[in-house]
């Protein structure tokens, strides 16, 4: 009988990160730092705080079904973080921000290109003080080029790095037109894409003992993050257009009626194709010379679809998932996202959790995917209420007695 070794401690832990990003790339990185153990303070304008605050409704509710204030928006990136309120824009909050910079290992910002310069809070003024601190920035364009002033949003991105031209129905169809996806997929790219680099750069610290500066444009990782549709470009000379749910270069692999909604075939090779045709009650197409493998099934796509879906139409969406993945062909249906929530594999997953929150008593989040066996995810603060570790960081990484921070209270720096 074999023992699971005992957990230990985050692979974080002891890793200090000064968060001053806000809305969705940044934030999505200080999770997941924050996730793996990091201490994560998050510096927000006092009185307003992260501008996600404010993208609501839907809010959390508390007990009784009253409206906390607290966005959802906001509550999907800010887990495990501590919220302390600064003005930047007084140099005692500048002042503050350079003491937590000193002690910190970690700086995360997104805002536009040097605009912490005029408050001595960029890269170099940072890095004079900090020779260890690794400063991960965050701006739609990166740190160069012609269009790094301009200002860069995830839609924006989406449309100007290829995404939606690949996105949507094809030319000549109902609904034909560019479509942006339906999460704010560039945001979250960059924001993993961000905290693989802050990890990396602390992997190279250790042999060092210096920090650097990370520039991560949304721009480049919406184009690094085409994939396929590239490579197609790059090394074929074919420029992708828009398939709808299709894929181009794997047939069938898309989503078919059925008599009560849609199922989804991902079928990748011609032994899976062969054994949903025997399921279908069509075993003859499996030798077709037109559809018997997967070029020519591409080849005679107009002929192959619509014949599937004279057949899908004929069971429920349930049927067809049952009959299918008794046989090995990959399938599923297209779930709302309270379907998703239900789903057994998900819950047998747990991938919905529930953290104690201040003013609603509960709060539901989704988990973090990464399953490490000796050293897990943790859960350790729910996203906090504005400014709610002020007091509580301020002392504790700075060594403040409380009646000075009562005094920049007063003041209204924090």
């Amino acid at each position: 009988m074999s023992l699971m070794p005992a957990a230990r401690t985050p692979p974080l832990a002891g890793v200090r990160v000064l968060d001053l990003s806000r809305v969705l790339a940044g934030p999505w990185a200080g999770q997941m730092l924050a996730d793996l153990g990091a201490d994560v303070v998050k510096v927000e304008r006092p009185g307003s705080g992260d501008d996600t605050r404010a993208w609501g409704p839907p809010s959390l509710k508390d007990d009784a079904g009253r409206d906390t204030g607290e966005a959802a928006y906001f509550l999907c990136c800010n887990r495990n973080k501590r919220s302390v309120t600064l003005d930047l824009a007084r140099p005692e909050g500048q002042a503050v921000v350079r003491e937590l910079a000193l002690r910190s290992d970690v700086l995360l910002e997104n805002f536009k290109l040097d605009g912490l310069r005029q408050y001595g809070l960029d890269y170099p003024g940072l890095a004079s003080v900090n020779e260890r601190l690794i400063y991960c920035s965050i701006t739609g364009f990166g740190q160069t080029g012609p269009y790094a002033a301009r200002a860069g949003y995830d839609f924006l991105i989406q449309g100007m790095g290829g995404l939606m031209s690949v996105t949507g129905r094809a030319d000549g169809e109902s609904g034909a037109g560019p479509q942006k996806v339906g999460v704010a997929l560039v945001d979250v790219m960059t924001g993993l894409h961000a905290a693989i680099a802050v990890l990396a750069a602390l992997a190279e610290r250790q042999r060092s003992g210096r920090g650097q500066h990370i520039d991560l444009a949304l721009l480049d990782v919406q184009v690094a993050c085409l994939a396929n549709q590239a490579a197609s470009y790059l090394a074929g000379g074919v420029v992708p257009r828009r398939m709808g749910n299709a894929h181009p270069t794997i047939v069938p692999y898309e989503d078919f009626p059925t008599a009560d909604g849609d199922v989804i075939l991902a079928i990748g090779n011609d032994g899976q194709f062969a054994r949903f045709c025997e399921v279908s009650g069509r075993p003859e197409w499996a030798s077709d010379a037109r559809f018997a493998t997967n070029p020519q099934r591409v080849a005679n796509r107009a002929v192959l679809i619509p014949l599937l879906r004279q057949t899908t139409v004929m069971r429920t969406t349930r049927d067809w998932v049952q009959a299918l993945e008794g046989a090995g062909v990959p399938c599923g249906p297209i779930h709302r996202i309270d379907e998703v929530f239900a789903d057994p594999q998900v819950r047998s997953r747990g991938m919905r959790i529930e953290m104690p929150h201040p003013l609603a008593g509960t709060v539901p989040l989704v988990a973090n995917p990464i399953r490490l066996s000796a050293s897990p995810v943790s859960y350790r603060h729910a996203p906090p209420t504005l400014g709610q570790h002020t007091d509580e960081v301020l002392t504790e990484w700075l060594g403040w007695e409380s009646a000075r921070v009562e005094g920049l209270r007063v003041a209204g720096v924090v």
